[in-house]
């Protein structure tokens, strides 16, 4: 990303920015526009930006902006302009009816060419390749071999499906980038700029920094707490893991388990409600749900998530004799609770939600609330400075999500225009036949391989609109088969080879990467294995009854209970393989949804518990 020297270039970008911000700000006050033209807007204040501020390649000068980025950045302009003087003619035209005009067809074949640049200098090539092949399709589908072959539709058909309806680029991902997204961008830069962040590292060292293996403990508490307003891996663990993983190090962990302990929960950050990132927005708007029920689904599951890491830290850390910080090297509680105040923008964020208000308008009272907060504390009082650089940090952060939004509308307008999506979908059918597990594991592999090179909202949206529709054709509840398939393209994050996060961790760990994914996916297994879970019980996303839910929740737990002993082999000593394994196999079949299976694996993984605890006293006997 380009940093500039000049002044006024960075006054005059400024100003874009901001009023971007305002605009957005004041939708979310007084009202939406009609959904094409909020995206067209949305799109047009970020588009440029991206040739702006991200240089064509890596050679390309970083504090300058180069002729042809200027004029690229204005061609970006352009379509939107059209757009907006022409939003009235565009809104109330009939889709294969009314015909596609020349200059309609110039500008939006420029959008698409220009979309698919940006895409490549803000997300790479998987996502840039994946959003140009399905763009070819539309065109060129007669001449793919095999179930592929398709038809092939007219340059004017594609680029009215792209550019003029709400079923291509401005679809709903780039909806809810327009909207929700924004808003919480601009909210978790409030909640940066007043503080939030260093109390957040104050209360996890106040609750586990003295307890055994300390140090790990406050990497996935206050991991857990940046990702549930931040909603990426990679940002969590360099704003945390520049603190968590030498802290870890000094205490004896080893530098690749350093890394994996911060890795494994700064991914789960995006499975931690209130926000888990865009794509949770994205599959409120496909289902057409409260966004509150999302949250509600997802808790569970994620506290299960990080309970289990920390008992498998505990265990670990007990194995290797980690100790905790000393009482001097911790924030006093008198500090930590004077500053509690700090956390009232969440908490009314997350009151807002359940109470059934918009995320908008919830966002938009969060952020005012953590400016009010911030008049209380003395060293992040928000004014007018203040605030405008949490308006930057915010209008820096949009961009990439848009993109990823609006290049993964291709890819939906593609699916909608062709029908490529029941093909793959006949293709898993036909791979899985009539056993929904089989499916499952096909789509779960899907969506890691989409999360190892695309965003995670892009790598859920593509996977959903790929294989959603076979999961729901073996019966599975479409809020279920949403959740899981949301999962595996977070858990990518964490998952080799690519393992964005791992490699983040790695270059503060000073460790291998490689190492480091597998070290997390070890603390994280849990992840792996809840959504095969929740799949099949929906008791497990708090939908059912009161007495179900509660049995599922003390279950799950004891089954976490177990895994974390097995996978640290440790209880009141060493364990062998034998016993390890053994706990293992009984922490997944009390994951099992069928209640006979969970008491089996309770009852076996009590016994083996009470013969390990046994062995040991035996031995000191």
């Amino acid at each position: 990303m380009r940093k500039f020297d000049n002044k006024a270039l960075v006054v005059s970008l400024s100003v874009w920015i901001v009023s971007g911000i305002l605009f957005h700000l004041y939708t979310a006050a007084f009202g939406v526009l009609e959904a094409w033209l909020q995206r067209l807007i949305h799109l047009t204040w970020v588009l440029p930006l991206a040739f702006l501020y991200w240089p064509f390649s890596q050679t390309t000068p970083k504090n300058r902006i180069p002729w042809y980025d200027w004029l690229l950045a204005l061609l970006a302009i352009a379509p939107g302009i059209y757009g907006i003087i022409h939003a009235e003619e565009i809104l109330f035209r009939v889709s294969q009816i009314d015909e596609v005009t020349n200059a309609q067809l110039f500008l939006g074949c420029i959008l698409v060419v220009l979309l698919i640049e940006a895409t490549r200098r803000l997300l790479g090539w998987p996502l840039t390749i994946i959003s140009a092949f399905f763009a070819i399709y539309m065109l060129y589908g007669e001449f793919f071999p095999g179930m592929m072959k398709g038809e092939a539709f007219s340059l004017r058909e594609v680029i009215e499906s792209l550019f003029l309806t709400t079923d291509g680029i401005f679809s709903i991902p780039l909806g809810v980038s327009a909207t929700y997204v924004v808003i919480f961008l601009i909210l978790g830069a409030f909640l940066e700029v007043s503080g939030v962040g260093p109390w957040f590292m104050a209360f996890s060292s106040r609750v586990a920094g003295k307890s055994v293996g300390g140090p790990a403990k406050i990497a996935v508490i206050s991991s857990c707490l940046f990702g549930s307003i931040s909603g990426s891996a990679v940002a969590n663990v360099y704003s945390t893991g520049n603190f968590t993983i030498p802290m870890m190090k000094r205490v004896g962990f080893k530098p690749f388990l350093a890394g994996g302990i911060e890795t494994m929960a700064s991914t789960g950050g995006q499975l931690m409600p209130p926000l888990m990132g865009a794509g949770a927005f994205v599959m409120s708007a496909y289902l057409g749900l409260e966004f509150k029920i999302i949250m509600i689904a997802a808790l569970l599951p994620a506290l299960l998530y990080y309970g289990t890491a920390l008992m498998m830290i505990h265990f670990i850390a007990k194995r290797d004799g980690f100790t905790g910080l000393a009482e001097e090297e911790l924030p006093r509680w008198s500090d930590v609770l004077r500053r509690s105040f700090l956390l009232l923008p969440i908490l009314v964020l997350v009151i807002a939600l359940l109470s059934g208000r918009t995320p908008m308008l919830a966002g938009l009272v969060a952020i005012v609330i953590s400016w009010a907060v911030s008049l209380f504390n003395r060293d992040y009082i928000m004014g007018p400075k203040r605030i405008y650089q949490a308006f930057i940090m915010a209008g820096y952060s949009v961009p990439v999500i848009a993109i990823a939004c609006a290049s993964a509308g291709i890819v939906i307008g593609s699916i909608a225009l062709t029908g490529v999506g029941f093909k793959i979908g006949a293709v898993i059918a036909a791979l899985s036949a009539s056993y929904g597990f089989v499916a499952l594991i096909l789509i779960a592999i899907l969506a890691v391989i989409f999360g190892m090179g695309l965003p995670t909202t892009s790598a859920y949206i593509i996977a959903a609109a790929l294989g959603v529709s076979s999961l729901t054709a073996h019966n599975f509840p479409p809020l279920n088969a949403h959740l899981f398939v949301f999962y595996f393209a977070v858990l990518s994050n964490m998952t080799p080879p690519v393992a964005l996060a791992a490699f983040a961790a790695g270059t503060v760990a000073q460790d291998n990467p490689m190492k480091i994914a597998l070290t997390a996916m070890r603390i994280g297994v849990v992840a792996f294995i809840v959504p095969f879970a929740f799949v099949y019980d929906s008791n497990l996303l708090m939908q059912g009854e009161l007495l179900q839910i509660a049995w599922v929740i003390v279950s799950t737990f004891i089954a976490g209970y177990f895994l974390s002993i097995g996978f640290a082999g440790y209880l009141n000593s060493r364990l062998n393989l034998l016993q390890r394994a053994s706990l293992i196999g009984a922490g997944i079949i009390a994951f099992f949804p069928i209640w006979q299976f969970r008491v089996a694996g309770i009852i076996a993984g009590t016994l083996l518990w009470w013969l390990s605890a046994r062995r040991k006293r035996s031995y000191k006997q």
